[in-house]
């Protein structure tokens, strides 16, 4: 039996990530910190380490996977 992309409905969660939000990895950057800044959001993620302070984008799919806790950024009221 062959199943074709039209015909099977994949149900895909899609974390909410916003600028500002404090991400920890699950792997450690090279400079040995896992706490990365959001700089933007879209398809493709742009952070920043918050120990060397080097910046990435990475594909969201991708960046999703390696999450392993989200901060909220606090709100400005």
């Amino acid at each position: 039996m062959y199943f074709y992309a039209w015909e099977v409905k994949i149900a895909v969660k899609i974390l909410k990530i916003s600028v500002g939000d404090m991400l920890e990895l699950k792997k450690p950057h090279p400079c040995g910190n896992k706490i990365f800044k959001v700089l933007r959001v879209g398809s493709d993620v742009r952070i920043i380490c918050q120990c060397c302070g080097r910046d990435m984008t990475l594909d969201r799919v991708k960046l999703e996977k390696s999450i392993k806790s989200i901060s909220s950024a606090p709100s400005d009221n």
